[in-house]
C-alpha cells in the first residue's frame, strides 16, 4: 500500500527522495520504500522527518498510534534461544555456509566455533573466494573491558587468553582477499553472527558466560529494525577496531 499522504506532503515541499534522505542520513531507497510499499520507519527517523516535513507523525505513519506492546514481537524475530548452548554449532556454520554477500562476525573469541567446527576457516575461505566480503572482529587480549568482563565472569585471565587462541584461529584469514581481521577494545553487550540477511545475537548478561546467555535469530525484514541496529552497532564497533596483519 503506497504512502499517498507521504508522496503528497514530499510533492508539495519540493522534496525529492535524495533530499529527504541527506536530511534523515539514511538510503534514498528507503524513502522510496515508504512511499510507495508504504513501510514504516523507525520511531526517532519517522519523528525527525514528521519535523523536517513539517507534519504530524501520525498523520504520515499512523502504524506508530499502536502503543509499543502491541508491537512488541518483532517481524524480523526468527526464533529465540534461551542459552546459546541450545544451539548445536551447526546453526552458525549453515548461516555462514549460506552467505553470499557479508559475513560479520562481532565477539571477543567465541572459540566454540572452531573447537566444534574445525573446517571453520576452510569454510570462511571458500566464502571469500566466492565473492563473500567477511569481516571478524575479535577482543583485543590487553583491553580493560576484556579484562573486565573476565572479573565479571569469574573467569580470569581466561577471557584473555580466548581472545589470543581466536586470534591464533582467525590469523591465517587475514591474507586472504575480500576477508578482513582486526580486534577491538569495546564493552561488547552482544556477539554477532550476521550473514547476509540472516543474524544470531547473543546476549551478554553480566556475570553470566556467553554460553548460558540468551540467543535470538534475527531476518532482515526491510529497513529499519532491529536488523538494522545491529549492523549499525557492528560499524561502529568496526570502525574502531584495529587491523590485524596476518
Amino acid at each position: 500500500m503506497q504512502n499517498e499522504r507521504l508522496r503528497a506532503v514530499m510533492a508539495a515541499g519540493g522534496w525529492t527522495h535524495a533530499a529527504l534522505a541527506a536530511v534523515l542520513d539514511v538510503d534514498p531507497k528507503s524513502v522510496e520504500r515508504w512511499i510507495n510499499l508504504g513501510r514504516t520507519p523507525r520511531r526517532t527517523t519517522a519523528l525527525q522527518a514528521a519535523e523536517t516535513l513539517g507534519e504530524d507523525v501520525h498523520a504520515l505513519w499512523p502504524a506508530l498510534r499502536q502503543p509499543r506492546a502491541a508491537r512488541a514481537v518483532s517481524s524480523e524475530l526468527v526464533a529465540l534461544y534461551d542459552q546459546r548452548a541450545d544451539l548445536p554449532v551447526s546453526a552458525f556454520a549453515d548461516l555462514i555456509t549460506r552467505a553470499q554477500e557479508h559475513i560479520d562476525l562481532l565477539v571477543y573469541a567465541a572459540v566454540f566455533l572452531h573447537e566444534a567446527y574445525p573446517r571453520l576457516n576452510e569454510l570462511l575461505r571458500e566464502r571469500a573466494v566466492e565473492g563473500c566480503t567477511i569481516r571478524v572482529a575479535l577482543g583485543d587480549a590487553d583491553s580493560p573491558n576484556v579484562q573486565q568482563r573476565g572479573a565479571e565472569e569469574r573467569f580470569g585471565h581466561g577471557i584473555e587468553s580466548r581472545c589470543r587462541l581466536a586470534l591464533m584461529h582467525y590469523r591465517p584469514l587475514a591474507d586472504v582477499a575480500g576477508s578482513e581481521l582486526r580486534t577491538h577494545g569495546t564493552t561488547l553487550y552482544n556477539s554477532v553472527y550476521r550473514a547476509d540477511d540472516q543474524m544470531l545475537v547473543n546476549s551478554h548478561v553480566w556475570g553470566v558466560n556467553a554460553y548460558a546467555a540468551p540467543v535470538w535469530h534475527l531476518r532482515r525484514n526491510g529497513n529499519g529494525g532491529m536488523f538494522t541496529t545491529y549492523t549499525e552497532s557492528f560499524d561502529a564497533v568496526w570502525a574502531t577496531a584495529r587491523a590485524v596483519e596476518g
